[in-house]
């Protein structure tokens, strides 16, 4: 765990993104590698294109090549890597990024990339608003959205993480701990 607990502090809710938006993040690559195998299928089109102009032409010489070729096969192999890289990376991002609520703070961790994270951490007691949006029909059928929390003080400062499901919920659970840090032993508060 990228932090450690305080005494008498206790986890509440933690939260990574919403599967959806997981998925929509990962739609561009599903794309990217299917692609290749529209190749064929361009380049005989270029072929009988071409084929109507000069035979001893460097555009002749570029239509020779096939999909057996070792270098077309390497290039293929070389693209669905990369495509997997950046596939892994979006869910090393999705995984590793989340929020923590816990009893008297509210830590952030965010990963930019396989190797750089940040992890961020505010005291429940420094919150000044916490606001949610929802925006679009996936959004608001999938029940996912954005939640902001804006901290009070000199250096104030908005710490937002978008996609999360049911941002309601944890503006509510927020709004909750921060009524138990303020409550006074010993009184009964309605």
């Amino acid at each position: 765990m990228e932090f450690h607990l305080e005494f008498g502090e206790h986890i509440t809710a933690s939260v990574r993104k919403h599967w959806f938006v997981f998925v929509l993040e990962l739609i561009p690559f599903a794309l990217l590698a299917i692609l290749p195998s529209a190749f064929p299928y361009v380049l005989d089109a270029f072929r009988n294109l071409t084929a109507v102009y000069s035979e001893g032409s460097a555009v002749a010489a570029l239509t020779q090549f096939n999909m057996d070729s070792p270098w077309l096969r390497f290039l293929h192999g070389m693209w669905l890597l990369l495509i997997w890289c950046g596939a892994f990376n979006t869910f090393t991002r999705y995984y590793l990024n989340m929020w923590i609520i816990t009893s008297t703070r509210i830590v952030y961790i965010h990963q930019y990339g396989f190797f750089s994270r940040e992890v961020s951490s505010f005291l429940l007691n420094h919150v000044q608003d916490v606001t949610t949006e929802v925006y679009g029909l996936f959004a608001t059928v999938l029940g996912y959205g954005r939640l902001n929390v804006e901290t009070a003080g000199d250096s104030s400062k908005t710490f937002h993480m978008d996609g999360i499901p049911d941002p309601t919920r944890y503006r509510d659970l927020i709004m909750k701990e921060i009524a138990n840090l303020h409550k006074v032993p010993g009184k009964f508060h309605l």
